[in-house]
């Protein structure tokens, strides 16, 4: 059995205290944007479906397996309704000035690394970014990954390790561009 903070409020919500679902939004609302985010790529679109993923988590929460993780639970509502956002709406790239991890950064060469690191996480396909994301910013193990993403864990690992290679060579490519500008 999966030890989870999240269950004892999780009790009180379905026992009728439904103002303290607020509690679980708040705890869960900075990763569930953020992965929305890297699936979408447009800030505005994933605010609304991390809403709606919350709504939908809302509503089907009687449903949910007190045996597993609420934030896996949680996330593959988010990664779900997500790739129904960008099936709806055919999404249009946008440019890298429009994503944001999330993080606040004190100095410039803080900053400068994160550009980095953001562009080149731009440049990989939705599956790499979306793992990439899971594995090594929100700290998920590959069978929660593989839980989220409805992958086998397998599959997962294999994607974790070549999107790792891939980050690298588009990193080193920026680096090189970055340096040439000097």
């Amino acid at each position: 059995m999966v030890h989870d903070p999240d269950i004892p409020v999780i009790e009180r919500v379905l026992q009728g205290e439904q103002h303290l679902y607020a509690q679980l939004v708040n705890k869960h609302k900075s990763y569930a944007y953020s992965l929305a985010l890297r699936v979408l790529e447009s800030k505005p679109d994933a605010e609304e479906a991390a809403q709606d993923a919350f709504v939908k988590a809302f509503k089907y929460l009687g449903g949910f397996n007190r045996e597993a993780k609420f934030s896996t639970w949680l996330y593959r509502i988010v990664f779900n309704t997500a790739i129904s956002y960008k099936r709806k709406q055919k999404m249009k790239l946008q440019s890298i000035e429009t994503v944001h991890l999330g993080y606040s950064q004190d100095s410039l060469e803080k900053n400068d690394k994160k550009k980095f690191i953001e562009q080149a996480i731009s440049k990989l396909n939705e599956a790499d970014r979306v793992a990439i994301t899971l594995f090594y910013l929100q700290e998920f193990s590959l069978e929660e990954i593989a839980d989220i993403t409805n992958t086998p864990a397998n599959t997962v690992k294999v994607r974790v390790h070549r999107a790792r290679h891939r980050l690298a060579e588009e990193l080193k490519g920026i680096l090189n561009e970055e340096a040439l500008s000097l």
